[in-house]
């Protein structure tokens, strides 16, 4: 979908991956949005970052910004999805050394340097059971999305403001 049914551009991103696969052994989905696409993904990355830290302004900044398909859709709750469970590892690592850089520089696949604030802002606003709420809730959005396809922004946008405008319990 993404490459508009050219086999050329299928062939470009196959070949990024293949590319990946060579330098990196254990490739995660994150790293699959960074190089396929790159400039629609980052801003999936960007958009569930900034929610996750509650960064309102700059959440409906990327949204305003986005022109999103039901496929769009499903890779946002995907991202969303990976970044709750990392932040939840990293809280369950934190309970243990009791200090969230040692946590998160311990956390594999390493975390990005570029990377690092954004998650400790996201540490610091959201506690471990707004995390499994969120992951709850973006498993029952995912479905909505998948069964409801015509309505996949409204529902992916519902979910995004919720997230946003949510206090931590």
């Amino acid at each position: 979908e993404k490459t508009k049914g050219s086999r050329l551009n299928l062939k470009n991103e196959l070949e990024k991956i293949k590319s990946l696969s060579q330098s990196k052994s254990n490739i995660e989905f994150e790293d699959l949005l960074k190089i396929t696409c790159s400039s629609e993904d980052y801003k999936i990355s960007e958009l569930t970052d900034h929610c996750l830290a509650k960064n309102k302004n700059k959440t409906i900044n990327i949204l305003n910004e986005n022109n999103s398909t039901v496929e769009d859709n499903i890779l946002i709750l995907k991202s969303f999805l990976f970044k709750l469970k990392r932040l939840e590892k990293i809280k369950k690592e934190i309970e243990i050394k009791k200090n969230q850089d040692q946590a998160i520089a311990s956390y594999r696949p390493s975390i990005f340097w570029k990377d690092k604030d954004i998650v400790k802002k996201q540490l610091n606003v959201l506690s471990i059971n707004d995390i499994r709420y969120y992951i709850k809730k973006v498993n029952k959005v995912e479905l909505l999305v998948k069964k409801n396809a015509n309505l996949s922004k409204e529902i992916t946008n519902n979910f995004i403001f919720e997230t946003i405008n949510h206090t931590s319990s």
